[in-house]
């Protein structure tokens, strides 16, 4: 299995652990030089469904730490929305670094279906993938998808962050 990373725009976790963002960010190429073209999550996600989908800790399939409720394709990329299973201790976990800013990626896990050889510092165009899981990660590999805030488990929806608490919402590459 292949996994590819991207940053997300993270909206919480919420009280209830709600979470939402990118996965993967279609035409932009990651650190290992593979770009994902757009409709290439399509058969997988109409195939397994979002409870199909797994969402784990690190690419660890003896750590799930939540559920995913909806993953769709956007123009942007792969969307994704979940709930963190906040009444175990991998859940709160990852709700308490989130908040904590701690950590703010995503990963996908795949099987490459069909890729296309790219030129230059682009590796490969990836045109069909088998999506079988999306991590919280630690270490992303695409750029420009960024977190762009958070909100505690305790945090009010109407409060704000100050700018300087989240130096890389100045990169932000994906929508909020």
């Amino acid at each position: 299995m292949t996994y590819e990373q991207a940053l997300i725009e993270l909206a919480g976790p919420d009280a209830s652990g709600r979470l939402r963002g990118y996965a993967a960010i279609f035409g932009d190429a990651d650190l290992a030089g593979d770009i994902i073209e757009p409709g290439a999550f399509t058969a997988s996600v109409v195939t397994r469904g979002s409870s199909g989908i797994r969402m784990l800790w690190q690419h660890d399939p003896a750590r799930p730490v939540g559920t995913w409720t909806l993953i769709r394709e956007d123009r942007t990329g792969l969307y994704v929305e979940g709930r963190l299973a906040l009444r175990t201790q991998a859940g709160h976990e990852a709700a308490e670094l989130i908040a904590a800013g701690a950590l703010d990626g995503l990963s996908i896990g795949f099987k490459t279906k069909l890729a296309r050889r790219a030129v230059g510092p682009v590796r490969r165009r990836l045109v069909t993938i088998d999506l079988w899981e999306i991590s919280l990660v630690t270490f992303p590999m695409q750029e420009r998808a960024r977190l762009t805030g958070r909100a505690g488990l305790a945090r009010r929806r109407d409060e704000r962050l100050p700018a300087s608490s989240s130096p890389r919402q100045k990169r932000l590459a994906v929508p909020a």
